[in-house]
């Protein structure tokens, strides 16, 4: 009887957690990256795979669902296509839900990326631009872009500094 309840009780623990984790609540385990590393992500996370930082090459990012959206912007000419991650399914992917975000560029800008801004339809770290990869003479190989065509709220000097080209590393502040 007493094998019955425990062999009953270890098959609703072991249910409890498929569901959790098919939920996304628990951040899945994080390969190490096996291209050249296109982003390292530092700080408050959970989830890492290189002493205290979570490394990404291109196709790591690539996996985690690309999505694409159609904007102008301040800096190119007529609308863009950009393809890449959403910010909010990196950060859920490590594990963030609270905190700051700092973004630093390879020529060492860094702007300060509210939690706000990784939401789905905002913010997104983009990869390709009108279907080609970005050379980092011409912002890449990440930049942080907004779907600034949808909405005002994104077309704001706040927003633009947030815009960061030549993304290199994200750290997350508690």
């Amino acid at each position: 009887m007493l094998k019955s309840i425990l062999s009953g009780l270890l098959a609703l623990a072991l249910g409890f957690v498929v569901q959790v984790v098919q939920a996304g609540a628990m951040p899945a385990a994080l390969s190490a990256p096996t291209q050249p590393v296109v982003l390292t992500v530092t700080g408050a996370i959970a989830v890492t795979n290189a002493p205290g930082a979570a490394q990404f090459d291109l196709a790591m990012l690539e996996a985690m669902g690309a999505e694409t959206i159609r904007t102008t912007t301040i800096w190119t000419d007529g609308v863009q296509e950009f393809t890449g991650l959403p910010l909010h399914r990196l950060l859920e992917h490590l594990g963030v839900k609270t905190g700051r975000l700092e973004a630093r560029a390879i020529n060492d800008y860094a702007a300060e990326v509210p939690m706000a801004d990784a939401v789905p339809g905002g913010a997104m770290i983009a990869w390709l631009r009108n279907g080609a990869p970005m050379p980092v003479r011409d912002k890449g190989p990440l930049w942080i872009i907004y779907p600034y065509d949808a909405s005002p709220a994104f077309r704001t000097e706040s927003h633009y500094s947030r815009s960061v080209w030549q993304l290199e590393r994200i750290d997350v502040r508690p």
